[in-house]
């Protein structure tokens, strides 16, 4: 999630679990203390593929950050021994704060490293959009009031409540997310498109509209958008996921480690003799992926791939685009145009779908 939630959710736990021993102290101490596993951005890996991979890694590990609140714990015991209350509930509080951040990304379809060192796909439930204000706000809400009035039993009360809304609407994500999952498989089978595996995540800001992404046999997707309000039939594009292209390449670290972070949720596009790779996982749909790169060029008079250092294949943000995706949460008409972005995908950098 985005760097304002994490941080309301941190000073949040920790007001609601300390609030009375130590006042609006503990909004400040809660908030900081939740953003230290995101200081990993900071690390320079080289590029924006090995950035990509290691980010969300050892510093969002559950078995890290438990470590990290055992030894912040016995720490501030000695230092700061507290006769309110005892290690048992500070102990608590800082898990909480601490490992409550890496859930909360695995809600999300970014990838998240919960067990580093161990290396399974990282785990990404991809129920909530990285930045959703029906998530967020609340809990805004509570913590600015619990700073304003102080921390007393009714705003600590207030927190509590507000941290249980937060947790629903997290599970009703989950809820809305088997919905469209449900529906989805039931078009496709009718089509007699038979799904290999399926990936779904909110459009931008709300629970109620998704993008999901089927993948076939024939080294095709289909990409269908569905929201929870729709009446009619979806939008949806068959589309070529042109993955021999990455077979002719020599190899590429990078692109290995890309496959098993996105558990191969990727497109392969040659464009103008570049070859650029896309994360389907993330972005408004076809034309719009937040995550594309750069990773061999044609070279020779025979024309074969020459691998190099990957580099992100740029793109322009598209505000009506945007506008389009949050309009249809509710209204379905008119649908997103999804040929039209669909020829995005293969414009040389600076080309127009109309150029």
């Amino acid at each position: 999630m985005d760097s304002l939630t994490q941080a309301v959710l941190g000073a949040g736990i920790s007001g609601a679990m300390l609030g009375r021993f130590h006042g609006r102290k503990t909004l400040l101490a809660g908030a900081v203390l939740a953003s230290l596993p995101d200081m990993d951005v900071l690390i320079d890996y080289g590029d924006p593929i090995s950035g990509m991979i290691h980010h969300r890694g050892f510093s969002h590990s559950l078995f890290v950050l438990t470590g990290l609140a055992v030894l912040l714990t016995v720490a501030w015991r000695r230092w700061r021994p507290s006769q309110e209350y005892g290690a048992g509930r500070l102990l608590a509080t800082l898990c909480l704060i601490l490992l409550t951040h890496p859930l909360l990304d695995a809600f999300t379809s970014y990838g998240t490293q919960l067990w580093w060192p161990l290396r399974p796909t990282p785990t990404s439930w991809s129920s909530i959009f990285i930045i959703d204000p029906f998530y967020t706000v609340p809990l805004l809400v509570g913590v600015l009031v619990a700073a304003i009035a102080g921390i007393g039993g009714r705003t600590q009360r207030a927190l509590v409540w507000v941290l249980g809304a937060s947790t629903i609407y997290l599970a009703l994500s989950l809820v809305a997310k088997t919905t469209i999952e449900q529906r989805a498989s039931r078009i496709l089978e009718k089509d007699g498109i038979r799904a290999l595996a399926v990936f779904s995540t909110p459009e931008p800001f709300n629970i109620l509209l998704w993008r999901v992404v089927a993948r076939t046999a024939d080294d095709h997707y289909v990409e269908l958008i569905s929201g929870l309000l729709d009446d009619s039939a979806p939008e949806r594009i068959m589309l070529p996921l042109n993955s021999a292209l990455a077979s002719e390449l020599p190899p590429v670290p990078q692109l290995d480690g890309l496959r098993w972070f996105t558990d191969d949720w990727l497109r392969y596009d040659e464009i103008d003799g570049q070859l650029v790779v896309t994360d389907l996982r993330m972005g408004l749909g076809t034309g719009h992926y937040s995550f594309r790169f750069k990773i061999a060029t044609r070279t020779g008079p025979d024309g074969t791939w020459k691998s190099i250092t990957p580099t992100y294949w740029p793109s322009v943000r598209d505000i009506p685009a945007l506008k389009a995706a949050v309009r249809r949460a509710w209204q379905q008409s008119p649908p997103l145009p999804l040929r039209q972005w669909e020829k995005r995908m293969t414009l040389p950098f600076g080309g127009t779908p109309d150029s």
